[in-house]
């Protein structure tokens, strides 16, 4: 506590690591699956009720959706017209995706256990000079919730090619292919199902979210421009889009890792 009473977590410094932004070989893929798996494995059995739920509603994704339906009258500035119409046009495509995780879970085929909650790229820390994750920092979203929302959203993070906004599926596979196995007795044959639905719907979760907040004004997230939100939010539904053209790929790379390590 400082001299202002203003709260702050204090934690060890671990030497001789660097955080990255773009994955520069397979090797850090593969990397990042075993490092995202051996965190999920560590909290297996840690009761939900000893975290505090840091971030209701996080990744409830139809809260969202209702969020930015009542924001419909907002048309933002009529010069980003065009690209606020095609925004609404993708969201109207894929709305009834909105709910399928969370009918899951609330049907019990999904089940919550401790999450990251933000398994970014620049969220894992490398050791300098090597493809060795040492570390998974930023703990202060580690939540219960669907460890699906975690795998989709680092997946999310780390496919991205941001030249092309497409998504890609060869580091997909990568981190996939040692993911996958350390999660071997943990997922059940409705996290297999449900992976893809998952990993089309963080994108999709994540525009949603720039573009409401692109009509509320700003609000939420930082920007440097006013239009920035309704960019990023765009390049999500790009994303999204390039996921959705790869269904029959990723589906089927999925189920080759579910039928060996079953």
């Amino acid at each position: 506590v400082d001299p202002q009473k203003n709260v702050w977590r204090a934690l060890e410094f671990i030497d001789n690591t660097v955080s990255k932004e773009l994955i520069s070989n397979l090797e850090e893929a593969k990397q990042l699956g075993f490092a995202l798996a051996h965190f999920h494995c560590l909290f297996r059995n840690v009761a939900l009720d000893s975290f505090h739920d840091t971030l209701a509603g996080f990744h409830v994704t139809p809260e969202y959706l209702k969020y930015y339906q009542s924001l419909e009258d907002k048309q933002g500035n009529p010069v980003d017209a065009k690209k606020v119409q095609r925004c609404r046009q993708f969201i109207d495509s894929l709305q009834a995706q909105a709910s399928v995780l969370e009918t899951a879970r609330l049907k019990g085929l999904l089940t919550e256990s401790i999450t990251h909650g933000d398994p970014k790229l620049n969220n894992f820390l490398f050791k300098k000079d090597s493809n060795q994750v040492l570390s998974l920092i930023d703990l202060d979203t580690v939540k219960p919730g669907l460890i699906l929302h975690d795998i989709a959203d680092c997946l999310r993070s780390c496919c991205h090619i941001k030249e092309s906004n497409s998504f890609d599926i060869e580091r997909c596979n990568a981190i996939l292919s040692n993911y996958l196995p350390e999660m071997h007795g943990f997922l059940n044959t409705w996290d297999y199902a449900y992976l893809y639905p998952a990993i089309q719907l963080m994108p999709f979760e994540l525009g949603l979210r720039f573009f409401s907040d692109y009509l509320a004004g700003n609000l939420y997230f930082k920007v440097n421009s006013p239009e920035q939100n309704l960019h990023r939010a765009l390049h999500q539904f790009q994303l999204c889009e390039s996921i959705t053209q790869q269904e029959g790929a990723i589906r089927q790379q999925i189920e080759i890792f579910r039928t060996a390590h079953r």
